[in-house]
């Protein structure tokens, strides 16, 4: 049996809300929403291609961001990656979607709308897309890609509290509750699943893993991994299963399958005002979490998950990519013919406690020639480089996935 959905806690949700995106709204685009009726299938590409999505509906009336076979699907497309080495000429790579995979891939996206209004509606608007193939695209060579689209609080409805009610903040959890269910009774088929979310989409899937999968072994027995990245997943302290979840351990090996991926990733201590790598701070609210007591945020290096310090595999979208993201990719987007670009042998990660906050450790030695920038955080110290958790180690949790599909396959 899955556990109850709880009730939703108003004062402490709308705390952290406006708290989360304040400073990502002063980076943000200020492009008004995209409004469109659905188009013909050369109409959708062309949509595409100019960076905006139409909303597509399914028979049960979700609305999906990506799903196999729709078009336009930001979630598949072209891979291409210029990889940039320390000195050298640079390569050009060709990763490409599976035409099979053996798994799917449930994936929610962060906070990026900038509509008008506390709540975003369901029309795709170009910062859904735009982080759909900054974020989620690449996994679509290990597995298939489904991302609801969910109304979100957006930039403009939390910077205006008294605009919001407690059915809004509810709202955003019941729209990935019914794809979810969805995904389940229409797609799934039996399928393994990966979830994947970032930020508000990681508060979110925790919150859907702890009722609707923790507790439900059937269920629970399709969960190839979860990657939750910058939602503050927690432990016991020292621990690798409990605080968030009963029976949902953090992974640490890429054989093992059933388990969590989650870091917050900082170039420096968190501070003691820190939004993430804290128990009980920044998103870790919208998720319905509780006492904090004996608990720590849940790092698992994603380049070695057990444990110590090893090289990550970055992948930056580019321009062309970013486009409609304004200020919310956390990079300064090269202008290159690819979509993605590669930085190999330039940072490397270890998971750190210290100060009550555990957090992804990201390092960047200056190394005199080297001429490739070195990401940093863009909105400040709280903040770390919270925009870039997910691209920061995109090649890594791309070859994750790929060894826990293989292995659940077995």
């Amino acid at each position: 049996m899955s556990r109850p959905e709880p009730p939703v806690r108003w004062p402490a949700l709308l705390a952290c809300a406006v708290t989360l995106v304040v400073a990502v709204a002063c980076g943000s685009s200020a492009a008004p929403p995209t409004t469109t009726s659905a188009p013909t299938t050369s109409a959708a590409r062309a949509a595409e291609a100019d960076g905006a999505a139409p909303s597509r509906t399914d028979a049960a009336g979700v609305e999906w961001l990506c799903r196999p076979g729709s078009v336009p699907d930001p979630c598949t497309g072209d891979l291409a990656t210029t990889v940039v080495p320390a000195s050298g000429p640079t390569t050009v790579t060709h990763p490409t979607p599976a035409v099979d995979p053996p798994v799917d891939c449930f994936y929610v996206y962060p906070t990026v709308s900038t509509q008008k209004g506390p709540v975003a509606n369901l029309t795709v608007d170009p910062s859904e897309t735009a982080v759909a193939r900054s974020q989620a695209s690449y996994f679509s060579q290990v597995c298939r890609v489904y991302a609801p689209v969910y109304p979100q609080l957006t930039l403009q409805g939390i910077l205006d509290p008294a605009s919001l009610t407690a059915g809004d903040v509810a709202g955003a959890y019941a729209g990935v509750l019914a794809a979810w269910r969805d995904y389940l009774a229409t797609y799934n088929r039996g399928r393994g699943v990966v979830l994947i979310g970032h930020s508000q989409g990681a508060a979110l899937l925790i919150q859907l893993l702890q009722h609707q999968v923790d507790d439900d072994p059937a269920v629970r027995s399709h969960l190839v991994s979860a990657v939750l990245l910058g939602g503050n997943v927690t432990v016991p302290v020292g621990g690798t299963v409990g605080g968030s979840f009963t029976h949902i351990p953090a992974c640490t090996a890429d054989t093992q399958t059933g388990c969590v991926i989650a870091y917050s990733s900082f170039d420096q201590p968190p501070p003691a005002d820190s939004l993430f790598g804290r128990p009980g701070a920044g998103v870790s609210r919208l998720s319905g979490s509780g006492t904090t007591a004996g608990l720590q945020v849940l790092c698992t290096n994603p380049a070695a998950l057990g444990g110590g310090t090893a090289v990550l595999d970055p992948v930056f979208p580019t321009r062309s990519t970013t486009r409609g993201l304004g200020g919310l990719s956390g990079t300064t987007p090269p202008a290159l013919s690819t979509p993605f670009v590669s930085e190999p042998d330039l940072y490397s990660g270890t998971c750190r406690s210290e100060g009550g906050a555990t957090w992804l450790q990201v390092d960047a030695p200056v190394v005199p020639g080297d001429p490739r920038p070195v990401v940093g955080p863009t909105l400040g110290p709280t903040w770390g480089l919270h925009l870039v958790d997910v691209n920061i180690a995109l090649g890594d949790l791309v070859a994750l996935v790929r060894a826990e599909a293989a292995a659940y396959r077995g």
